[in-house]
């Protein structure tokens, strides 16, 4: 059974009630890894036919920053204080992709992460560093508490009916 991280409620990346979000599930594959499988629809085009480049630094941003949550805990929540991404090839719309994340140094406060977007054919076409901040353990406190985030490990069920 696939282990997976919470999504949220609005978050365009993983919030399942965000109309315009993306609505991906992190699944952690070992500790200091996570990866998602999508598919990105035409209403996150850039160019015809291709997913827009902020939209997949998007994906591989939240990507990254949860590859810190594998194998820890899922509040263990850090921001991107700096990313550097580099486009190799296009990814293409209405295509199954998958972006991958892990831990490449973790200091506790500061950790730098890396990530890619791979194509069905095995082609990286987006690879991505980034160094991330530890969030104040008071705003984690204040965000653990706020039940409009919708925090939680959703079922099968639910994941399926908010992408309907």
């Amino acid at each position: 059974m696939p282990d997976y991280q919470p999504n949220s409620n609005f978050c365009f990346v993983c919030g399942l009630k965000n109309e315009a979000g993306l609505k991906l599930r992190f699944e952690n594959t070992e500790p200091g890894h996570v990866q998602v499988q999508t598919r990105v629809c035409d209403k996150h085009q850039g160019y015809p036919g291709i997913v827009h480049g902020g939209v997949v630094a998007a994906m591989l941003d939240e990507t990254m920053g949860r590859s810190i949550m594998s194998g820890a805990s899922d509040t263990r929540l850090m921001f991107t204080a700096k990313m550097e991404l580099k486009y190799r090839v296009s990814v293409p719309l209405d295509t199954n992709i998958q972006v991958r994340g892990w831990v490449v140094k973790d200091k506790g406060r500061i950790a730098q992460v890396e990530g890619e977007v791979i194509l069905p054919d095995g082609t990286v076409a987006v690879e991505g560093s980034a160094t991330l901040v530890a969030i104040p353990t008071e705003e984690i406190a204040r965000l653990e508490h706020n039940e409009t985030l919708g925090w939680r490990v959703y079922t099968d069920e639910e994941y399926e009916n908010s992408r309907t």
